[in-house]
Order: C-alpha cells, then sequence, then structure tokens
C-alpha cells in the first residue's frame, strides 16, 4: 500500500487532511507537499523547543496530545489489553513504521539531527524522553506498552504536554494553554520563607496523595513570593501529574465550565489565582463562593483553589460595612461585611507572606548576589548599596532584593 494512504487506515490516532504527517508522507510523490510539511515541522519544532530527531519528536507529540478512547481510558489507569488495545495496536504499526522512515531529500538529514540552542519552547523533558523510548522499541507491542505506560503517568491530550496553563476560548467552552517556562521554576528561586514553603509542600502533597487537602490562601506584602510558591509547584510536581491553571478574575463566570472540563482527568489541579481582591462594587467573590463550598457546583476533588492575596480577608472592608446595623447605640458587623469575609474562611489554609525586616533583606541580597557570581561589589558596599535601593524604592521585599541584583549585573 502507498504512504500516501496509510493514515486512512487508522482508527483512534485519526490525522487532519493538512497535517504535517500526512503532506510528509505525500511528498514521496508530491514534492510541493514535502517541502509545505518540512517547512511546518521546523516551525513546530522551533515553537516548541524540539531538539535531535524532529520528525520523532512530531509523531511523538501527535500521540501523546491526541485524546480518544484509548488514550482516556489508558489515562483513568485501567491496564487490560482489552479491545481499545488491540485497536490500538494495529494504529501503532504504522506509527512504527513511520518513526524509522527515510525522505529522499537533502534537508531530511538536517531536520533528523536538529540543534539550535536558541529554541526556547514550552515542550517537557517528558515527551523527549518518550520520544527516545518510541523510537528504541524493538516492536510495535513494545512502542504501545510504552505509550500506554506514558499515559499513565502523565496522561494525554494539552495537559500531557506541560504543567502549568492558561484558560483561553469561550466562557461556554474554555480550552487550555501552556505556559512557557512555568516548569523551570523552583522553590530554591525564592530565598527564605522556609516555613510557607513547608506549608505549602505539605498540603499539594497530600492532595496529590488522594489524602485531605485544603483550599490555600497565600497572603502579605507585595513582592514576597506568592505567586512565585505556587509556580515553583509546577516545577516540583508536575511529573507526579500536578497541573496548575492559571485562572483571572474576569474569567471567573467560565469556572463552571473549567471545572466540568476537569472533573474525569487523571490529574491533579490546582486553579491558581493570582492577586486575588475585591472592591466594594463588585460582587464575584460570591461566585467563588459557591465553587468552594459544598454542593453541585462545588470543585471535584481533583481541583483545589490557591489564591494570592495582598489582603489577609482578600475583600476591601470599610466603616460603611459597620454602619449598617445598630443597637442600644453600638456598631455590630454587618450582615453584608460578614458575607463579604466569609470567602476567606473558605481557604482552610492561610500562609502568611510577610515583607523581611532589614536584616533578612540582607540577607536575601547576600543569597541572590552569590548565586549571580561575579558582583563587582565587596561585601560592606553591596549592603550599602542594597539599603540606599530599598530606600528609592520604597519597600523591602524579596522582588526588591532581586530587582537590585538585576541593576548590578547590568551596569
Amino acid at each position: 500500500m502507498q504512504l500516501e494512504t496509510k493514515t486512512d487506515r487508522l482508527l483512534l490516532y485519526r490525522q487532519e487532511p493538512d497535517s504535517i504527517l500526512n503532506r510528509i508522507l505525500q511528498g514521496e510523490l508530491d514534492e510541493t507537499l514535502l517541502a509545505q510539511g518540512l517547512s511546518a515541522l521546523l516551525e513546530q519544532a522551533y515553537a516548541l523547543g524540539w531538539q535531535g530527531n524532529l520528525w520523532q519528536r512530531y509523531l511523538t507529540h501527535r500521540l501523546v496530545t491526541q485524546e480518544n478512547p484509548f488514550s482516556l481510558s489508558r489515562e483513568r489507569r485501567t491496564g487490560e489489553k482489552d479491545s481499545l488495545w488491540a485497536l490500538a495496536l494495529e494504529d501503532i504499526r504504522l506509527f512504527w513504521d513511520w518513526f524509522r522512515l527515510e525522505i529522499q531529500h537533502p534537508a531530511w538529514e538536517t531536520v533528523t539531527a536538529f540543534s539550535c540552542p536558541l529554541t526556547a519552547g514550552r515542550d517537557t523533558k517528558w515527551s523527549a524522553e518518550l520520544s527516545k523510548e518510541l523510537a528504541g522499541a524493538e516492536c510495535p507491542e513494545k512502542m504501545l506498552e510504552a505509550l500506554a505506560a506514558y499515559y499513565c503517568r502523565q496522561g494525554c491530550g494539552c495537559f500531557a504536554g506541560a504543567a502549568a496553563f492558561r484558560v483561553t476560548g469561550s466562557v461556554e467552552a474554555p480550552s487550555f494553554e501552556p505556559i512557557s517556562g512555568e516548569g523551570g521554576i523552583g522553590f530554591d528561586t525564592l530565598v527564605g520563607y522556609d516555613s510557607q514553603k513547608k506549608l505549602l509542600r505539605e498540603n499539594t502533597e497530600a492532595f496529590l496523595a488522594g489524602h485531605h487537602a485544603n483550599n490555600v490562601l497565600l497572603y502579605g506584602d507585595a513582592g514576597t513570593g506568592k505567586s512565585t510558591s505556587i509556580q515553583a509547584l509546577a516545577g516540583e510536581y508536575g511529573d507526579q501529574g500536578l497541573r496548575i491553571i492559571e485562572v483571572y478574575k474576569s474569567q471567573f463566570s467560565a469556572i463552571p465550565a473549567i471545572l466540568s472540563a476537569l472533573r474525569n482527568r487523571n490529574y491533579r489541579f490546582i486553579l491558581c489565582l493570582d492577586d486575588l481582591s475585591f472592591e466594594e462594587t463588585e460582587y464575584e467573590y460570591k461566585f467563588l463562593k459557591a465553587v468552594m463550598e459544598g454542593g453541585a457546583g462545588a470543585a471535584p476533588e481533583n481541583v483545589r483553589i490557591y489564591a494570592t492575596s495582598n489582603r489577609r480577608h482578600i475583600v476591601r472592608e470599610t466603616w460603611g460595612d459597620r454602619s449598617d446595623m445598630q443597637h442600644d447605640n453600638d456598631i455590630h458587623r454587618s450582615d453584608t461585611m460578614e458575607e463579604k469575609l466569609s470567602l476567606a474562611g473558605r481557604f482552610g489554609l492561610q500562609i502568611f507572606y510577610p515583607a523581611p525586616d532589614f536584616e533578612q533583606y540582607q540577607k536575601i541580597v547576600a543569597e541572590l548576589a552569590k548565586r549571580q557570581g561575579e558582583i563587582p561589589l565587596s561585601r560592606e558596599a553591596l549592603h550599602k548599596a542594597a539599603a540606599t535601593w530599598q530606600v528609592r524604592q520604597g519597600s523591602r521585599s524579596g522582588r526588591t532584593a532581586k530587582q537590585f541584583v538585576d541593576s548590578l549585573i547590568k551596569s
């Protein structure tokens, strides 16, 4: 059977007519299609940061990111070699041949041994390792076993290719776009705050293990590392099935559809609500309360909410909140204020990130400077310059310390 007709035989891993796979396979008979396919392959490789054999990386990407009855069933860790296994094996026999494809084209040797250190895409080391494993499989059966094990470990579809995402699409049909670089942030990026990081880790590890875990509110001064701590979770636990999804306040109306999309997936999701706060006239907090409490619209067991805020109670309080109810000339907390403050109470774990004192600030500066290496200042000069910098900036935080050290590197 000719190569250009083979993709029509696929049952589970169906391909779009204009896919890179189809264009390159059909390129055996049509040089124009082959050139188009190779060009598209290079564009995707650069966007995702692929190195090495781009053709095999592409085929791996197609296998990993496609959601079908087989990949979804393996993600849910059904291990039996059932009918879906038999059907998948027929498709994988074709992919096994394609992994060993040789194209007569001047660029093919470069494409299959590609090296471009300037690429900095959002693909993960997991996909690169799987590509090598699939390419080294001695037979289609071994290739399918390796792929099924990957689905069980990392899942399939868009969530299999990254650890952190942002929400795109419509309110009714949200989609998830991988965020470049989030998996590269580690807890060691944040200097200090060891007790805070310990609490966050313990809660997240309990969540991953299927034990009781709380929604988390990280609150405190600006620039103290609240957002960095949540981002670090992606790099720390992404290979254990944790996925971070950033949700902005303008997207709160899409949360029911987001929860519906996440409900039956074999991952542990954290909805990250960064810099969460509500003004007097904003009422989205009521909707968020409904999601965080029990009931039909509540988050499923594989979803938790981690929020950061500069305010302990998230919602700005005014004296007007206290003045709408009086008894014997005594002012009591109003129902309005109680309703607002109850949102913070939905977070079972609240972690405080205070601004560092002067001594702690100097320790952060010293550590960041040490990590950078060649800083053209003595210890005393560094100490004095850091003190002057934080006065000029009008704040003292880890962010201020990093900005100061960055200014020394650029100077």
